[in-house]
């Protein structure tokens, strides 16, 4: 489903992997949403995720998990 935040953006979901996942991106873990704020590149096509919180996820190559990406509209 889509919402329309204020200020024109767009809020909706979408799956993403190690090669598609964007600072910004918010995913829902365990019931809470996490922001991303940084990526780390480590070895084997993985990569560490750095949330608002603190805290840290390492996505493996073939994980695939679904965040709210807010797509700004021109």
């Amino acid at each position: 489903m889509n919402s329309s935040p204020s200020g024109g953006a767009l809020a909706t979901p979408v799956e993403i992997t190690t090669t598609t996942v964007q600072r910004g991106d918010v995913i829902q873990i365990g019931g809470r949403l996490h922001r991303v704020t940084d990526l780390f590149q480590l070895p084997r096509g993985a990569k560490r995720l750095r949330f608002e919180s603190g805290e840290l996820l390492t996505m493996h190559a073939h994980t695939r998990l679904i965040a709210v990406r807010v797509l700004r509209r021109w």
